[in-house]
């Protein structure tokens, strides 16, 4: 299997990111700088931090780079001074530093030590008198703050507590060690003889929306000065959402409070695209030749193939006479790993939106499902076990269909000899799918299915078919993640708010949400509304999830369906493309359940 973690190979020829954010980072006419590298979860951000980290490093004329990991601070009640402490914990580490940067050093630190007790003594309502006001209050630590606070705080109201202290610190005065700590760190730059420092925040778009502005907040109050620059990767969203939801309060004046805020901070966006079906396929097969070849014999095919990728950037695709031209006994032993990688290319970039991490979890279920059957002497073909993966991710409906087919005689391998045959009208316990292009296009595509033993492919699949909201979610994003958690709180502004993001979002994502939904649904013993109606609302958004809510619909126990709920069927079939598949379900609901004849006719 494949480490799901960033690393300094550069597969996806993403060197020209790399590049463009070096020469940025080293033109000391832009200095200070902030440069944004925005992209999707697992799109190769840290990854490329990581190579421009090394890169600086190798330059050696002075530069300092420093890694700060947002998401490593979460826990933490005040992200502003966790990130200052970890810089300045990373200039102690990394440099020799004279007698004058140690008292820089040691200054900078009671700083930070200030700042924290400042904040805590507002949090837990300490009262300044006892403390002997706010000269007192920075020479303590915050151990000795809360104990006191407990003391005295018991018996006093904590709104007029808090009220109190802020009126009596002198915000004058903490403006002015902002100031000094800027000017301070200066020292410390030039001291430590540090020509240049660059940051890299990595993993800001896992952390929540105060730890996000706390950390920004931290960048432009404190270290944005002198020879610094910034490094930012996260997703673009989460940034624009953490802004908007602390600053909501001046929504309204025509101006998206999101956007404005990080063009003030960020200075140089840089934009990581999505891979298409070329670079997918590259991506796949490196992965795959990293684990056929040992180290140098991968290594000198890697150099060897990007070399062959420079000489036609745009539209390089591996072949195997480019591999024979570089070694036939390689080339041979490679060949499975380019069929396979062929295979999956197209259908990983269309589903994952040719998300690195996304295609590289894929492979790695796919290895672990055949080291599984290796232990059992069983031998799955990586070509059939990925196209049956491919309907896993991106058809889950018609892939539990055909599990539960398998258990019925010949049922499956008739209904896959039809399709693959164009004979429409001998398909008739798959009929539901038999008109979807995307369907009838894997059907037909080699390996044909008909013709293998499907259960010993299905055995080592079988959890999944049995998938419940857990697992749905696993597969997903985080972006998706956080929408999906969103939406199972039953909120319209947490739908809403989903609603505007759908179309960003890749279409594995979307139908994994519906199915999580769906799961969530189902799961009860009788169908709630709050769920029904979250569930037909997210399958009503387009097309797609349409056609697969349709499907879902068929699996639906009519007698676990109230009259209360019909309203939720009679709102998805006003917006659905395929309205005579749903009236069949509808009809046969009203033959089982006589309750809902009316309510069903009153909008069929």
């Amino acid at each position: 299997m494949w480490k799901d973690s960033e690393t300094e190979i550069d597969y996806l020829d993403f060197s020209y990111i790399v590049e463009i954010m070096k020469e940025t980072i080293n033109d000391e006419k832009l200095l200070p700088s902030c440069i944004g590298l925005y992209g999707d979860w697992g799109s190769g951000k840290s990854s490329m931090m990581h190579m421009c980290k090394r890169q600086l490093e190798e330059q050696k004329d002075g530069t300092v780079c420093l890694l700060f990991n947002g998401w490593l601070y979460e826990s933490y009640d005040d992200a502003k001074t966790a990130i200052l402490a970890s810089i300045l914990d990373g200039i102690k580490e990394g440099r020799n530093l004279c007698g004058t940067a140690k008292v820089t050093l040691k200054a900078l630190y009671d700083s930070i030590d200030k700042f924290k007790v400042i904040k805590s003594g507002i949090k837990f309502g300490i009262d300044m008198a006892v403390t002997g006001g706010f000269s007192a209050i920075t020479n303590l630590t915050i151990k000795e703050i809360t104990k006191k606070a407990k003391t005295v705080a018991e018996d006093v109201d904590e709104e007029t507590v808090i009220q109190t202290i802020k009126d009596k610190l002198d915000y004058r005065e903490i403006r002015e060690d902002i100031r000094e700590f800027r000017e301070k760190f200066a020292e410390l730059i030039k001291e430590a003889g540090i020509k240049k420092l660059v940051i890299f925040v990595d993993e800001l778009d896992r952390c929540n929306p105060v730890t996000i502005l706390d950390t920004l907040e931290a960048m432009r109050l404190f270290l944005f000065n002198g020879n610094v620059s910034f490094v930012i990767g996260a997703d673009e969203r989460h940034v624009t959402y953490a802004i908007k939801s602390k600053f909501d309060d001046i929504e309204g004046i025509n101006m998206d409070i999101g956007k404005e805020y990080q063009e003030k901070l960020i200075q140089y966006p840089i934009r990581i695209p999505c891979m298409n079906k070329d670079e997918t396929e590259f991506y796949i097969m490196c992965l795959l030749s990293e684990k056929e070849l040992d180290e140098t014999e991968f290594y000198n095919l890697l150099n060897f193939l990007q070399s062959k990728r420079k000489e036609n950037p745009l539209e390089f695709s591996i072949t195997m006479g480019i591999l024979r031209e570089y070694d036939e006994k390689i080339a041979t032993r490679l060949n499975d790993n380019l069929v396979l990688s062929k295979q999956l290319s197209g259908i990983l970039t269309q589903g994952l939106n040719g998300n690195p991490r996304q295609c590289k979890r894929f492979l790695n279920i796919l290895d672990m499902r055949q080291k599984m059957a290796n232990y059992k002497n069983v031998t799955l073909k990586s070509s059939v076990l990925a196209k049956i993966m491919e309907v896993e991710y991106f058809q889950t409906s018609l892939f539990r269909k055909m599990v539960n087919l398998l258990g019925d005689g010949d049922i499956l391998k008739a209904e896959l000899e039809a399709f693959e045959t164009d004979q429409d009208d001998k398909i008739n316990a798959l009929d539901p799918w038999k008109n979807e292009l995307w369907v009838k296009k894997w059907m037909k595509a080699k390996p044909m299915l008909s013709g293998e033993k499907l259960e010993n492919y299905f055995y080592f699949m079988r959890a999944s078919a049995k998938d419940n909201i857990f697992t749905s979610a696993e597969k997903m994003s985080e972006e998706a993640k956080k929408i999906f958690e969103s939406l199972l709180k039953h909120s319209d502004l947490a739908f809403n708010r989903a609603k505007k993001s759908i179309d960003k979002m890749s279409v594995f994502d979307q139908h994994q949400i519906l199915d999580g939904l769906y799961q969530d649904m189902i799961s009860d013993d009788n169908y709630e509304n709050e769920k029904v109606k979250f569930f037909l609302q997210w399958g009503a958004l387009n097309e797609q999830l349409q056609e697969n809510t349709v499907k879902y619909c068929i699996d639906l126990s009519s007698q676990k369906i109230s009259l209360s709920q019909i309203p939720y069927f009679e709102g998805f079939y006003a917006q659905c493309k395929n309205q005579i598949a749903l009236k069949s379900i509808f009809e046969r609901w009203k033959t089982e359940n006589g309750k809902l004849k009316r309510a069903i006719d009153d909008f069929v």
